[in-house]
């Protein structure tokens, strides 16, 4: 069993920072890029992986491995730097060298939901609703919003230093943020690209972090954006505004701002798709001998409409290009006109007298 304490040349009682402090010394002498001996490198990213982590260290003291992915688990853990995977003892698989806690889920959870270094620094996307009235569906409409969002500091303009301090290359993973990671199992060594321990996928490492944004390059603030809702949009559809989201973490990449649109509800139109639905009340003259009335538009203007001698009610006109903008904005839907023949419920003498007469003609 590899004595991890002895590795990095430190106490078992040694608190998080000399085990740090440790790793950093002895990566600094070891490091490939810098001449150093790539297996003794590795050795020491294992045992800083494994001792730098408060669970993986308890399992360790306590059963001299670490289960569930970690380094030193035998054909289950993870070994990383530059080179190929370490040799294990052939005594070490016939005691269980997969570990108590030998799962085939966890590698495919591992290599295919893992995060990478692009994960740690992207900015949230952020989902706002806006709601428009009918009339807006026509030619668009330019709406404000205020969100409140995370926002480049100011003070260290997105870094996270605090001015006039350092910023440097993290030594473990030159700069990437990631590392090469090799996992061992039943099935035979995979390799994929982790998350640089010493640097948490940052890339780099700060002198003195900001006093404002305490090394998050970012803060908490409002923003006013203005937005242009086009024609024909509909209830429910969704815009997407790119990089209008929260800002990213030490210039990590912003996140998108996503507008769900609801169009209220006409008093006179109903909307279905892009066609508009009305109905109109007529006369029963009107409808018996036919006539032309005036139809309202969702414009707030009047259109004549002819109606056919002897309609029914519900029968419906159909009215081309007075609908709503299709969202390709090329032509509009129709305005669909409903009849409804009023039955009148007060009559005068001579109204009763008319139509008994037209009764006694057969009307």
């Amino acid at each position: 069993m590899k004595d991890y304490y002895k590795i990095l040349g430190v106490a078992k009682a040694a608190s998080q920072e000399d085990i740090k402090k440790a790793y950093r010394r002895l990566a600094h002498k070891y490091h490939p890029d810098k001449g150093g001996d790539a297996a003794t490198f590795r050795e020491v990213s294992e045992a800083y992986q494994v001792l730098s982590d408060q669970d993986k260290r308890a399992q360790y003291d306590k059963f001299g491995r670490v289960f569930e992915g970690a380094p030193g688990a035998g054909f289950g853990g993870f070994q990383w730097g530059w080179g190929g995977p370490h040799e294990h003892d052939a005594e070490e698989f016939a005691e269980g060298g997969f570990g108590a806690d030998f799962d085939i889920g966890e590698i495919f959870e591992d290599f295919f939901g893992g995060k990478t270094a692009k994960d740690t620094k992207g900015g949230r996307d952020i989902e706002v609703e806006v709601q428009i009235p009918l009339e807006a569906t026509l030619k668009g409409k330019e709406e404000v919003i205020h969100l409140t969002k995370f926002m480049t500091c100011t003070r260290c303009q997105g870094v996270g230093a605090e001015p006039s301090t350092k910023v440097k290359e993290c030594f473990s993973c030159r700069g990437q943020g990631q590392v090469q990671q090799i996992k061992r199992t039943v099935f035979g060594s995979f390799t994929r690209i982790g998350l640089c321990p010493e640097c948490k996928g940052e890339g780099f490492l700060l002198e003195h972090s900001c006093n404002v944004c305490k090394g998050e390059g970012r803060i908490q603030g409002q923003d006013t954006i203005k937005i242009q809702i086009p024609p024909g949009v509909d209830s429910n559809q969704i815009l997407k505004v790119a990089g209008k989201g929260d800002v990213g973490r030490k210039k990590g990449k912003e996140g998108d701002l996503y507008i769900r649109v609801f169009v209220k509800p006409h008093a006179v139109f109903k909307r279905k798709g892009d066609d508009l639905y009305v109905k109109m009340p007529i006369l029963f003259s009107q409808a018996a001998l036919g006539d032309e009335i005036e139809v309202p538009t969702i414009e707030a203007t009047k259109i004549l409409l002819e109606i056919p001698q002897g309609t029914e009610t519900g029968r419906v006109l159909r009215v081309p290009g007075k609908g709503i903008p299709h969202f390709s904005g090329l032509s509009r839907g129709n305005m669909i006109v409903e009849i409804e023949v009023v039955t009148p419920k007060k009559l005068t003498k001579e109204q009763q007298e008319l139509l008994k007469k037209l009764k006694e003609e057969g009307i």
